[in-house]
């Protein structure tokens, strides 16, 4: 078996949509209402939206890929690009996105530790995410990572007011 990560450039728009809109429905949609899923993903995934975080000179975003197939992708942001102001000493991991035929295989974890390695290549001191606080399977993965709460932010599904947790890591 075997794992690779690589970056994402323009030509992957079309394909890293179609996961991003996959993965975020499987987990998601069960707990959200139909018109809400749909405005997100819509707005969220939307090509022009996506090709200019594509393009963004301090977010990437990499595909992982288990056995030669497409197993799900990483963004993370620095600096301005951060979805929050947390400071140059800090990077986020926006998104990690596992499918769901590769879940349980330590592919999260595999991303997790690159998102490490770029931080600590680019000198940063901590990692934060932002996770729904009722996606309890994240947070105890986040919290076995070494992650914590550290604050709230408001996450907008649709219409509907969601509570994001901010989980923070320090590298020092």
């Amino acid at each position: 078996m075997t794992t690779t990560i690589r970056k994402c450039h323009a030509q992957d728009l079309n394909v890293l949509r179609e996961v991003g809109i996959e993965t975020f429905n499987d987990t998601f949609a069960a707990q959200n209402k139909p018109e809400n899923m749909r405005a997100y993903l819509e707005k969220a995934f939307a090509e022009q939206k996506l090709e200019q975080e594509l393009n963004t000179a301090e977010s990437d975003f990499f595909f992982i890929q288990h056995d030669e197939q497409l197993a799900g992708f990483l963004k993370i942001n620095v600096g301005t690009a951060q979805s929050e102001p947390m400071g140059d000493d800090t990077l986020e991991v926006e998104r990690i996105y596992i499918r769901t035929p590769f879940k349980r295989k330590g592919l999260g974890q595999i991303l997790m530790n690159h998102a490490f390695s770029l931080a600590k290549q680019q000198r940063k001191t901590k990692v934060w995410l932002g996770v729904w606080e009722k996606n309890e399977p994240a947070i105890r993965f986040y919290q076995q990572r070494g992650f914590v709460l550290t604050d709230k932010h408001a996450f907008w599904m649709g219409d509907e007011k969601q509570t994001d947790w901010i989980m923070t890591k320090s590298l020092t």
